[in-house]
């Protein structure tokens, strides 16, 4: 049984668009794209890097697989390129088609059926990074096992959320956070369930 490990960039307002430079996702004429790179300094570099030190496979929505399959297999060399390249990318779409960032297996349409036959086969852990359309279900229907949020002290007021108005309801339990010299905080949660309220 594989754990599912979510994970992302994110400002304080949650927004999760475009962290890595102005043309990587415009939508809705998104102008802040490239906001992580002011605060990316040695610090989080070391922490991102033990992130994908680990062996994973990468669990992904077909919007952040076709941003990600034009523009990672042509970066050579270092850790991350290497690490994306070389995982195996499970892909939540309706259409299999067009899939030739491998190694790599359309899981089907259905997110909760496909993501649970992955999880239940051997393999390293499965780690989502961004993927809005797949994460509210995931965590609806109890498959997320970690979160981890790279927060960034930025505010951008507008753009694509992490966690958008869709999603249903959440506990999460804090495991640790790092923060570096410019303000980036490195939490990570354990999924619970449903929040508890007073009564």
């Amino acid at each position: 049984m594989r754990r599912i490990i979510v994970s992302t960039f994110v400002s304080l307002d949650g927004v999760m668009q475009a962290p890595g430079g102005p043309e990587e996702d415009p939508t809705g004429d998104f102008k802040f794209g490239g906001w992580v790179f002011p605060h990316f300094d040695a610090a989080a570099g070391n922490a991102m890097g033990e992130i994908f030190s680990r062996p994973f496979d990468l669990l992904l929505g077909r919007h952040t697989y076709d941003l990600w399959s034009g523009y990672w297999p042509k970066v050579k060399g270092g850790p991350f390129a290497d690490a994306l390249n070389a995982a195996t990318k499970y892909v939540v779409t309706h259409r299999p088609t067009g899939l030739e960032w491998g190694p790599v297996e359309a899981v089907g349409s259905d997110i909760a059926e496909g993501v649970r036959r992955v999880k239940s086969t051997e393999g390293p852990d499965l780690l989502v990074w961004g993927s809005t359309t797949i994460t509210p279900v995931l965590f609806e229907k109890g498959l997320v096992d970690e979160v981890g949020l790279v927060v960034y002290p930025v505010l951008l007021g507008r753009g694509v959320r992490f966690f958008s108005d869709r999603a249903n309801p959440r506990e999460l339990a804090f495991v640790n956070t790092k923060s570096t010299p410019t303000g980036v905080l490195i939490n990570t949660y354990r999924h619970v369930g449903a929040p508890r309220a007073a009564s």
